[in-house]
């Protein structure tokens, strides 16, 4: 017998709920004899899609935009911009509500969501109380206008994860060793060489190392491999590049494929620019100057300038916080190159002056607490349904 159900929201914006099919195992192990129930947000999966021709599980790239697909579909939305409204974040929270609320009410209901699914469960709270046991907040977004951790922030966010990634490789005695000098002094060298010699890069996807190594900070495995990577760039020799992406394509190989699990880039578009960028003016020259001086960046604040898909006007529920909370357990990584540790922590500080939250501190994860830090995950959520509370906790994600 089913002791109650969980609702699980996927993270994104434009992931489907098949995200976090591969997780089933562990979403098993964590809510023992709970139904689980998976839905797509509006604009993915077998949800209505906002180029409903295009994204097709039956079109040219499948459920993916391909080749013509894309000018057909950005043609249809720059002429229908009223669409971008209907599906908004409030316009999902609006649905996850209904879908909650027909839940069996006499069992426990609780509902998990994961990075930008974090944000559309509280903005969920925002339009009223949910009857929910309680919220499980993996990889907490920050504060939505906190303008230190906006996505046209990323890089620098990223940026900040990769510097102590090469920090714990000079307090690391095998690592120092292997390369020989500070590990940002080297890596230094090796960006300035390469921008003089691009064949250097002939193996790094993109031809854009900082991009690529910004990439590998979200895989613990590939992670790992950053100080050596930059001594094999500087020496010319080993098949550290090979190996890193090897590394990034076997934990790719773990999240599945199904028709219906690429994102919807259309909705990931218009969700970013209308609700996520707190520079909207930014141009291409201002962040090419900010991220030369970085060694690590993300391709996302480039995706930000000059959108090509309308946006939205905020609502009310813009940077707000909901009146009243169930009880919360949010978990968060420290190495978190996405939604960043401190952005997540503020956002606490905040939400405990509203309710009860109870704060898992997964040191040297990653994002997805759920994916790179499973036995972590299960272990505190297990407490946390059955009534065991613990307002600050820690835990160490193994390789």
């Amino acid at each position: 017998m089913s002791r109650g159900a969980v609702w699980l929201v996927s993270g994104g914006p434009g992931e489907s709920g098949a995200s976090l099919y591969p997780m089933l195992p562990t979403l098993r192990r964590s809510f023992p004899g709970f139904d689980l129930l998976i839905p797509d947000h509006r604009g993915t999966g077998y949800s209505s899609r906002l180029c409903p021709q295009e994204e097709g599980v039956d079109s040219l790239g499948g459920m993916a935009l391909a080749g013509a697909e894309w000018g057909s579909c950005f043609q249809r939305l720059g002429a229908h911009p009223e669409l971008a409204k209907d599906f908004s974040i409030t316009s999902a929270a609006q649905d996850l509500r209904r879908l909650v609320e027909e839940s069996d009410r006499g069992k426990p209901v609780y509902i998990y969501g994961v990075s930008y699914g974090t944000q559309l469960v509280l903005r969920a709270l925002q339009l009223g109380d949910v009857r929910v046991n309680g919220v499980i907040l993996d990889s907490l977004v920050p504060l939505q206008n906190a303008a230190a951790w906006d996505l046209s922030q990323r890089s620098n966010v990223v940026d900040a994860v990769g510097r102590k990634v090469l920090a714990d490789c000079d307090t690391d005695p095998a690592c120092h060793a292997a390369l020989g000098e500070e590990a940002a002094v080297l890596y230094r060298r090796v960006l300035a060489q390469a921008s003089q010699t691009p064949a250097m890069l002939a193996d790094i996807p993109g031809k854009n190392l900082k991009r690529f190594l910004g990439g590998a900070l979200d895989v613990p495995a590939a992670r790992q491999r950053i100080p050596l990577l930059i001594k094999a760039l500087a020496t010319g020799r080993g098949d550290e590049p090979g190996l890193t992406i090897a590394a990034l394509q076997a934990a790719g190989a773990t999240l599945g494929a199904y028709p219906q699990t690429p994102p919807s880039v259309p909705l990931v578009s218009i969700i970013s620019i209308s609700e996520n960028n707190l520079r909207p003016q930014l141009t291409m020259a201002e962040l090419a100057q900010e991220e030369a001086q970085l060694l690590f960046s993300s391709r996302l604040p480039e995706l930000l300038v000059k959108p090509a898909l309308p946006t939205y006007p905020r609502d009310v529920y813009f940077g707000q916080l909901p009146q009243h909370l169930p009880p919360l357990l949010v978990l968060s990584g420290t190495y978190d190159p996405k939604t960043p540790y401190e952005g997540a922590r503020e956002h606490v500080a905040a939400l405990r002056k509203i309710g009860q939250v109870d704060w898992l501190t997964v040191h040297g994860a990653p994002h997805f607490i759920l994916w790179t830090a499973p036995d972590c995950f299960a272990r505190h959520v297990q407490d946390f349904i059955d009534g065991r509370p613990a307002r600050d906790q820690a835990c160490q994600m193994t390789l």
